[in-house]
């Protein structure tokens, strides 16, 4: 199989097997909002055992590795869900394991992956976004490095999120993920395709750090000056580009990224909580705001609720109104 081609479905379904025992298979539920055009509906990854959908790709990416590979240990560069999803992986398998992240990540996130065994090196935020969309790799690292998005054994993890959306729902019209670094919306967008290619399929941005849009409407990836995030979404806006590497699958698979405000995530993350009773990240809630939006079009529209992890201070905020940005 090519690097740049879309994920197979063997390739999902051979995921699927190998993260059985890891991943829950999560449900997805109804929005509770009326609305006359468009029925939503919330796949929840926030209910994943590390709260995040990366445990998916992560786990398989491990178990799918060389274990001559592993004996040296793994590691990742990542803001805080891909490296929980490692650290938890090679905690249940006995190895060690180190995480890369920005310098700006959030403090709930540094929390949890200390709690699960991983050691952490801050570097400047410019120098991560550089490793991660250029080098992929760190002084004095070694053993296996589980790129949290251009890594075909990610985005296979990943794509058992669109397998399991078709089969709960067979109908279903529109597919939303958040783009970050794009392993998420190729895994699910080359498994709907392959499953039900009459599917729209978008990805979704923050109108601080949106290198997608722009690249699909040029036909290339293109180069922005990201501006700076919430921190409850510094995970998906920020980067500068679409990854060379990633971009061939994306561009062959999605039909549009959709950019929303920063005021519409807020309102989605305090909707979540009041309508549904559904804590979520900023990145959770992106694929809701999108879709409440109509961008996504009419009909059943299935959105990917990444992942929960949200400072309780924040949220907080967001919830009695007080929140600023």
């Amino acid at each position: 199989m090519k690097p740049h081609e879309p994920i197979t479905l063997r390739e999902v379904y051979q995921a699927r097997d190998r993260i059985k025992d890891a991943a829950i298979r999560t449900p997805l539920v109804r929005l509770n909002v009326d609305d006359p055009n468009r029925e939503i509906y919330l796949k929840l990854e926030n209910l994943q055992p590390i709260g995040s959908f990366k445990l998916r790709g992560a786990v398989n990416a491990m178990r799918a590795a060389d274990p001559e590979t592993l004996k040296a240990g793994v590691w990742t560069a990542s803001t805080g869900n891909m490296a929980q999803g490692v650290a938890w992986g090679a905690r249940e398998m006995g190895l060690e394991c180190t995480v890369v992240v920005p310098d700006n990540a959030p403090a709930s996130k540094l929390e949890a992956i200390r709690e699960l065994g991983a050691e952490i090196i801050k570097i400047p935020r410019a120098d991560w976004f550089h490793l991660i969309l250029y080098t992929h790799d760190y002084p004095g690292m070694e053993g296996l490095f589980i790129h949290s998005a251009s890594n075909r054994e990610v985005m296979a993890g990943q794509g058992t999120i669109g397998v399991e959306i078709v089969e709960d729902m067979p109908d279903v019209d529109a597919v939303i993920t958040p783009f970050g670094g794009g392993g998420l919306t190729a895994g699910v967008a080359s498994a709907v395709r392959a499953l039900k290619p009459a599917t729209r399929l978008y990805a979704c941005e923050l109108e601080t750090g949106a290198p997608f849009a722009p690249s699909l409407a040029a036909g290339e990836p293109v180069t922005i000056k990201p501006r700076p995030a919430p921190g409850f979404a510094e995970g998906f806006s920020g980067a500068p580009s679409v990854g060379a590497d990633m971009w061939p699958i994306l561009s062959s698979v999605v039909g549009g990224s959709l950019i929303m405000s920063v005021a519409d995530l807020v309102s989605t993350i305090k909707l979540l909580v009041e309508r549904n009773h559904i804590v979520a990240e900023g990145a959770g809630a992106a694929p809701v705001a999108s879709a409440l939006s109509g961008g996504a079009g009419e009909g059943k529209i299935a959105c990917v609720v990444s992942g929960g992890h949200i400072d309780s201070d924040v949220l907080a905020a967001i919830l009695d109104g007080t929140f600023t940005f």
